[in-house]
């Protein structure tokens, strides 16, 4: 094989252009010291290169062993304060001060300071040998003055192996206690790198590590495009990123330690984050900053970032950045850098991010009192000054009065995320009588009222432009007239962003989550509940509780919706995200969100449920029928403390009336209730709350009472392209596509069920060697799969892609039951990722995190939702089987028939009989029945009649078709036969107890 074809090939590449054009010395991998994790030998001749005065005075306390006690400290403070602060805060040693690095001043006036930035020693060493425990090696690992910084693991498609198997190979073969490897304290990033794609982690974490998309995009979508210069499509991360001011700026002032707080469970729990830039966030504030230091002030800025695009960290950056820009002639270019936010923790982290790259505090100015607080802030000589919409207008006045002095101003879109546009200054919706008049006044509000946006764009086109003032607007979502006042004519004379990253990269590149994929109107809804009462695949496997049921139901009726949205919400939404998903209820005005509160509060009392839980939230106060209801006094606490009330697993719904619609950032929202018109922007803003990420999390589902496919599609088009709307769904899809993959024999259904009983095992049965029997299980089809036609080998891939696509969205609408679909379900998706592929290579969750979670989920599911009984609750049961026992108490089974007849208008024959016979008999056969109905009374035993009784029933589904989907079917029937049977069963065993 040609050296060209090998991963050397493109180490050479690598290590020759770093070496040659990026400003980096060639590492030994000899000198790397396995039990410390760095370069010794670098680390001294970096100190001493430096700092020969701080040198010198060490010699004086240490002699000959000076070397040997820096290095000892040195690696005391990285174990103590971890990389990073090393890097840019350094160490002391019998109080003399040591640096690590030295970081490019931001001006030219201190000419020592630019000596000591060039005395920085990069190094590009590779297969380098790290454990003290193997000869495993790394490719590449990249050091700052003998610190390893970053490892690289590269693969060359060549040798039919991609970044796919570097991700893996950092899962399964790096251990990630190896003290290189450990979080924080050595290497702080860790790069898969193919000559198409790089993906990058600052945590390994084994088969849990979460590798990020590091790629430019192309054609508005992920991955890179193509490299005419040098063939390589990556090649721009050697020749730009890891060049040697580049990579030393990134860690200078970019790479970031996050540290999140929050309340699970009751208890707060710490957890840290080391933030390395995506590369959209570095190409933007970098590009910004480019522009600004060639054109100076008084220029608009657009950056359209799609939700997830990490917004908060990207404007952290730029203010910090835009705060320390000189200009040729070393003067700052701006004198403040003023941020336009509502949100809390954009304050926070901004403060907490910043302090990290400067150690010095005060930076960062909130302005949370007067516009007093803020003048003063202004006139102080603040650098950077964090303030609110409301105080917009004032900040224009008084920045246009201070002449002589440059302003950046950064617009956070989420301002209004949290609270009602105005809603309390139109007085009428207080007192509105009827749901009706409610829906129409807000619909006036929502019409009259600014947003944040148009409350910005009516102050600035009122002032016009100003020399002194640039303005740097982040959205995802820009209005016509944000792209005017923002935008920047092309040469074709149209207004585009200034840096983009749009919706479609983010989905792609698996940021956010595609919330049109599964998007249902009750139209449709209705459509395919119909369908599971004639579909006789769903007969087959039996619909655990038909949803023929809500045919009848209006679908403008408050109530009837009500229990539409908690039985979706009970029979699928509860049991996605390993059981923690939650809802958002959208409704059309504050009052119909109190109707909604009450509704679902009383049929969750009525229905006995214990396992959901409700908040509502909306502005102001609200006045039905006489009474004054406020969010904080029917939640029971105040309106700030919701977001973090909500994201614990006492409460599962939330009701909102214009309020968290936008900004809101909570990624267990996995289902949304829309009945409410939504349109444009508002549209696109309010189903996004959905998008967010988490572990565990596949899809998302919206069920949309109001609006049209069509009006959802033309308000997401501007923003995301091919968009589309399935909401035609044939349920005999799911068959047709399982027939069309078994005829391929690619898949052996003895593997099928081999997979499953592993897959399904119970989580306290699982063992670790679990996913090589999945893997076992799965390769001879994948051989199968090799051996077939390229064309047999597309069908089959594009096929069995869909069949999963089809089930995923399909079993949220139908709970029917079909174990041989399920189990193909399971099986497929792991077939899916192992199948080789070809041309465009698409962007897959990690087999074993996307597994370990897929399994936990599916066992819930399986157990609870599809596999197992619906969960029967007392208090309606009890009703319904005493009422018929007492209506009928001398009348015993022989007689079933004829009730049911009479009951129900059916035509049952008395040879029908002996399917309600064997059901009885298989109950009686039952010891534990048995030894529990002789032990217990009536009531009580009840209770483990319920148990069985449906498991009995399917045993027995083929004897019967047409009395088996009566039970399934008909929730009366079922509970009628129930009671019959229980009585029977009772009374016969305790006829015959021993003496």
């Amino acid at each position: 094989m040609s050296p060209l074809h090998t991963e050397r090939a493109l180490e050479d590449a690598i290590e020759t252009h770093l070496i040659g054009h990026g400003g980096y010395e060639k590492g030994d991998p000899a000198k790397y010291d396995r039990e410390l994790a760095l370069f010794p030998k670098t680390v001294i001749r970096f100190i001493k290169s430096s700092q020969p005065d701080e040198w010198n005075r060490l010699v004086g306390y240490f002699g000959h062993d000076t070397e040997k006690e820096v290095i000892k400290r040195l690696v005391q403070v990285l174990q103590r304060d971890g990389m990073l602060k090393v890097l840019r805060k350094g160490f002391d040693l019998y109080n003399v001060p040591i640096r690590m690095a030295y970081f490019k001043p931001a001006s030219g006036l201190n000419p020592d300071a630019v000596e000591k930035y060039g005395k920085n020693i990069l190094t590009v060493t590779r297969q380098v040998h790290y454990s003290t425990r193997n000869e495993n090696s790394l490719d590449i690992v990249l050091a700052v003055n003998g610190l390893p910084v970053a490892t690289v693991e590269l693969k060359n498609p060549f040798t039919g192996q991609t970044v796919e198997d570097a991700k893996r190979q950092y899962k399964v073969d790096r251990d990630p206690n190896e003290l290189l490897f450990q979080f924080k304290k050595r290497a702080l990033v860790h790069f898969a790198v193919d000559p198409d794609e790089v993906y990058m982690t600052t945590r390994l974490d084994g088969s849990s590590t979460r590798f990020l998309p590091f790629n430019r995009g192309y054609n508005n979508g992920a991955g890179n495009p193509p490299d005419e210069k040098t063939g390589i499509r990556t090649s721009y991360l050697w020749r730009d990123i890891w060049q040697r001011d580049s990579w030393l700026d990134i860690l200078h002032r970019f790479l970031h330690l996050q540290v999140e707080e929050k309340v699970v469970n009751g208890q707060r729990k710490r957890k840290e984050s080391m933030i390395f830039p995506r590369y959209h966030q570095l190409d933007a504030v970098r590009k910004i900053e480019a522009d600004v230091l060639l054109n100076g002030p008084g220029h608009n800025y657009l950056i359209q970032h799609s939700a997830g695009s990490g917004k908060t960290n990207s404007i952290a950056w730029l203010a910090h950045r835009l705060s320390s820009l000189h200009d040729q002639d070393d003067k700052p270019i701006f004198h403040a850098v003023i941020v336009i936010t509502d949100r809390v923790v954009l304050d926070r982290q901004l403060q907490d991010t910043i302090y990290q790259f400067e150690h010095v505090q005060g930076v960062v100015r909130p302005i949370k009192e007067s516009s007093r607080q803020l003048a003063q802030a202004l006139n102080s000589g603040a650098r950077i000054i964090i303030t609110t919409l409301q105080k917009f207008g004032y900040i224009l006045d008084q920045v246009g009065n201070l002449s002589g002095k440059n302003f950046a101003l950064i617009v956070d879109e989420a301002h209004s995320s949290q609270s009602g546009k105005a809603a309390d200054a139109v007085k009428q919706v207080l007192a509105a009588p009827t749901l009706e008049e409610a829906e129409k006044l807000q619909a006036q509000l929502d019409a009259a009222a600014d947003d944040a946006e148009e409350e910005i764009l009516k102050e600035l086109a009122k002032r016009g432009p100003q020399r002194n003032l640039s303005h740097f607007a982040f959205t995802a979502t820009p209005k016509h007239k944000t792209i005017e006042m923002f935008g920047r004519k092309d040469e074709n004379g149209k207004y585009q962003p200034f840096h983009l990253y749009s919706m479609r990269q983010a989905i792609e590149e698996g940021f956010i989550l595609d919330v049109l994929r599964n998007y249902v109107t009750y139209k449709t809804y209705y459509k395919l509940a119909k369908a599971i009462e004639d579909d006789p695949l769903v007969d087959e496997r039996a619909a655990k509780r038909s949803i023929a049921r809500f045919v009848s139901l209006h679908p403008y009726n408050l109530s009837q919706k009500t229990e539409v949205m908690i039985e979706h919400f009970r029979r699928v939404t509860r049991h996605k995200i390993g059981g923690r998903a939650k809802a958002m209820v959208v409704t059309s005005s504050r009052l119909h969100a109190l109707r909604y509160k009450q509704a679902f509060d009383a049929y969750i009392r009525e229905k006995g449920y214990n396992d959901i839980q409700t908040l509502v939230a909306f502005s102001g106060t609200v006045i039905d029928d006489g009474q004054e209801f406020t969010e904080p006094k029917i939640n029971g606490f105040g309106e700030k403390e919701l977001p973090e009330k909500f994201d614990t697993d006492d409460y599962q719904v939330l009701i909102v009336a214009d309020k968290y619609q936008t900004g809101f950032d909570q990624p267990l929202l996995h289902t949304m209730f829309v009945d409410k018109k939504l349109s444009g922007i508002q549209a696109v803003q309010t189903l996004s709350r959905l998008n967010r990420t988490y572990p565990g999390k596949e899809d998302t589902f919206i069920l949309d009472f109001v609006n049209e496919p069509e009006d959802i599609k033309k308000a997401f088009l501007p923003y995301y392209e091919k968009t589309e709307l399935e909401h035609e769904t044939d349920l005999n899809l799911l068959s047709d596509l399982k027939n069309k993959l078994d005829d391929f024999q690619i898949y052996w259904q003895s593997e099928i069920d081999a997979f499953c009983r592993v897959f399904f095992r119970p989580k306290e049965r699982q063992k670790k060697s679990d996913i090589g029997r999945l893997h076992q299980y799965v390769d001879p089809a994948v051989d199968r799969f090799r051996a077939k036609s390229r064309e047999e080998q597309e069908e089959f891939r594009s096929t069995l892609a869909a069949y999963i696509r089809a089930y995923a969205f399909i079993t949220q609408i139908a709970p029917f039951q079909s174990v041989p679909l399920h189990k193909l379900y399971a099986y497929g998706q792991l077939l899916l990722r192992k199948l080789p592929t070809r041309g465009v290579k698409q962007i897959n969750l990690d087999d074993d995190v996307a597994l370990e979670y897929y399994r936990l989920q599916e066992t819930s599911n399986g157990n609870i939702s599809l596999m197992g009984e619906e969960p029967v609750k007392l208090k309606g049961m009890t009703d319904t089987g005493t009422g018929i026992l007492r209506e009928e108490k001398q009348v015993y089974l022989s007689s079933i028939i004829d009730v049911l007849n009479k009951r129900f208008g059916t035509e049952f024959k008395e040879a029908d009989k002996l399917f309600f016979d064997q059901i009885e008999q298989d109950i009686m056969d039952d010891a534990q029945i048995v030894q529990s109905a002789r032990n217990n009374t009536i009531d009580n035993f009840k209770f483990v009649f319920d148990e069985v009784f449906l498991e009995k029933v399917i045993s027995r589904m083929g004897q019967n078709d047409r009395m088996f989907a009566m039970i399934m079917d008909d929730q009366d029937f079922q509970q009628a036969v129930k009671a019959w049977i229980l009585k029977s069963v009772y009374e016969k065993i305790n006829e015959n107890r021993p003496a």
